[in-house]
């Protein structure tokens, strides 16, 4: 008796299926995935180490230029030289180095005109971290702002302990970037930090600007704590243009 039609379409079904649905755990037949290289691992740590490495530079205490050395990163970080290479070049489309025939790899500083321009986006981005800790930091994330300064009194004077308040005032603009929650700010903020922490370094001890600093820093904190939103960000944003425009006002003296 001939097969009906039936029969064979669902004969048909059950030998294609296999073929037309692969096993769930199985990768599919044209999904290549190759393993990471190691010198790819390798180029992406010594990227990080060495950018980290620039941003804690004090390249701007000094008109003498800062020098990076290839042989040397290398045996230090126990890698081998391409990596390293690798990674300075990223560095340098980046524009944090230069690449110089016969001289090394240089520390590239920025014009007075492009630091004004970075801690002014600095302030627009810092401003609206400083709105976000308002409405999303814990309180105790706020008041680890204000134990940054409490070591800082009559006794021991922020002028007179500049290196300590110094770091208390990087800490504490990173520390608002970060408890933000935003981590967009902070990995946008992140290519600034290097020029803008730079010269908050250089500045803070000028013109009795470390009074002001830390006025201006415990206002802030006082809006954060209030959950004061539009001053806290306001005041923020003000604090930062303030030091745009002490370099724009005395840049030469800064630069040369």
């Amino acid at each position: 008796m001939p097969e009906s039609r039936t029969g064979r379409i669902e004969e048909e079904t059950r030998v294609k299926s296999p073929a037309r649905w692969p096993v769930a755990d199985e990768p599919a037949p044209d999904l290549v995935i190759e393993r990471f290289a190691p010198e790819q691992t390798y180029k992406t740590k010594v990227y990080v180490a060495l950018k980290h490495a620039i941003a804690n530079m004090d390249i701007y205490s000094t008109s003498e230029p800062k020098w990076i050395d290839e042989r040397q990163l290398s045996e230090r970080l126990g890698v081998s030289r391409t990596p390293v290479r690798e990674a300075i070049a990223m560095l340098e489309q980046e524009g944090f180095v230069k690449s110089l025939p016969r001289r090394g790899i240089m520390v590239l500083r920025k014009t007075q005109r492009e630091i004004v321009e970075m801690i002014q986006a600095w302030a627009a981005l810092e401003s609206m971290a400083a709105r976000l800790v308002t409405l999303h930091a814990t309180d105790q994330q706020i008041t680890g702002l204000r134990k940054l300064f409490e070591g800082f009194d009559d006794s021991h004077k922020p002028v007179d302990y500049l290196a300590d308040y110094s770091t208390a005032n990087i800490t504490f603009h990173q520390t608002i970037i970060r408890i933000s929650g935003s981590k967009l700010l902070g990995e946008m903020t992140d290519n600034l930090l290097m020029h803008v922490r730079g010269l908050r370094q250089l500045t803070i001890g000028r013109d009795d600007r470390i009074t002001r600093s830390m006025q201006d820093h415990l206002a802030i904190i006082d809006a954060l704590e209030r959950r004061d939103t539009d001053r806290a960000e306001t005041l923020s944003r003000e604090h930062t243009l303030g030091l745009a425009a002490y370099v724009e006002a005395h840049g030469h003296e800064i630069f040369d």
